[in-house]
């Protein structure tokens, strides 16, 4: 039975890619009120979510107590998705953590953390696995559900996890790890250090559905680590799932890490930092290839849902029956809602020059790195 026991809900990231369909999905019907926090509240995105109703907005960091506290304050849910790679891993480590315990102070009845996988730990803490921007998220998770396991702080405050992985938005946008290419043969390309691994795609307005379940569903959702993707997606089918849809061709190359660092699409930013706000003097500090080399470590090895990464689909089309469940399925949705809406089909998309960013960071302090 649905649980309605929150009404108001306070929400970190909420401008971001994923932070805009799930607040989408928390005020479709009116069921809940959303209070953002943003660093500037006339920026377009935070017009496009006002424009939704039921959203007002606080303006700050996460990174401020007060700010915080002002957040909270007058609302009885949380919705903290921080963004590791702009902060660095040891600055969500800290500010997780406060973000948790201040929702604990100010009366928060349901907390859920934005969560990744800890690829380290899940592959047995290989440093081959390393990827901070992951790793920093996922301690975090297994900290605050280890903290709800104690009776008298789920009396206060209900928590849960909910774990993405790389939008497959991604797959088609620029300024991501896998932005595609049209080569000089007129073939769309992804030359990606993949092998025969694949990886956990999440389709963002699949959050939108799965957030809102955790809001209605809290005695269900509490305590629950609800780990989400469509598909793991092979990149030979996600090439010939593109042929299927779109009538032209299009090539999975796997390339090793060394190229993919000297050629590919982040390789102007190797050797920046991962966590661009984070202190290059900082012993924990990563850059990107760093980071990013154990991110595609991480998908490498998990081919077939049978290796380091792995989601329950099972459970997922219990929760959510209409999801999307192949690369495919996505695909031709999204050729066809950007046909409808004036956007182009995919094939007009990925030519040069009209590739767009799926992520905020695109369009803030990396602008022009990757």
């Amino acid at each position: 039975m649905a649980s309605h026991n929150v009404s108001k809900i306070f929400v970190v990231g909420g401008t971001g890619a994923q932070g805009i369909p799930v607040i989408t999905g928390l005020v479709r019907d009116k069921r809940y009120q959303v209070r953002v926090l943003t660093r500037d509240r006339t920026s377009p995105r935070a017009k496009r979510l006002e424009s939704l109703g039921n959203v007002e907005f606080v303006e700050g960091t996460f990174a401020s107590e007060s700010d915080l506290r002002a957040g909270y304050r007058g609302c009885d849910g949380a919705f903290i998705n921080i963004d590791g790679f702009n902060c660095g891993e040891k600055t969500e480590t800290y500010w997780a953590i406060r973000a948790y315990e201040l929702a604990l102070e100010e009366g928060i009845k349901f907390f859920v953390y934005g969560n990744l996988d800890y690829g380290y730990k899940k592959g047995g803490y290989d440093p081959k696995y390393r990827c901070g921007h992951y790793d920093g998220k996922g301690r975090i998770a297994e900290w605050i559900l280890f903290q709800n396991q104690k009776l008298s702080n789920q009396n206060r405050m209900r928590a849960a996890v909910f774990t993405t992985g790389p939008y497959i938005e991604m797959a088609i946008a620029a300024g991501t790890p896998m932005s595609p290419t049209v080569e000089d043969d007129g073939v769309v390309t992804w030359r990606v250090p993949l092998g025969s691994g694949a990886v956990p795609h999440v389709a963002l307005d699949d959050c939108a559905y799965y957030v809102r379940w955790m809001f209605d569903n809290i005695d269900r959702a509490n305590g629950m680590d609800l780990e989400v993707a469509i598909e793991h997606v092979h990149y030979a089918e996600l090439a010939r799932a593109f042929e299927s849809v779109t009538g032209h061709p299009a090539r999975f190359v796997d390339v090793d890490l060394d190229t993919y660092w000297a050629t590919g699409s982040m390789s102007r930013a190797a050797n920046r930092g991962c966590g661009y706000n984070s202190d290059p003097k900082d012993p924990a500090f990563m850059t990107i290839r760093q980071n990013f080399t154990g991110f595609w470590n991480l998908w490498k090895d998990s081919g077939r849902n049978q290796g380091v990464i792995r989601r329950d689909y099972t459970l997922l089309d219990e929760i959510h029956p209409n999801r999307i469940r192949t690369v495919e399925q996505w695909l031709r949705v999204t050729n066809d809602q950007g046909i409808k809406d004036g956007r182009g089909s995919l094939w007009e998309r990925v030519q040069p020059g009209n590739l767009r960013p799926a992520l905020k960071i695109a369009e803030d302090g990396m602008k022009g790195l990757l």
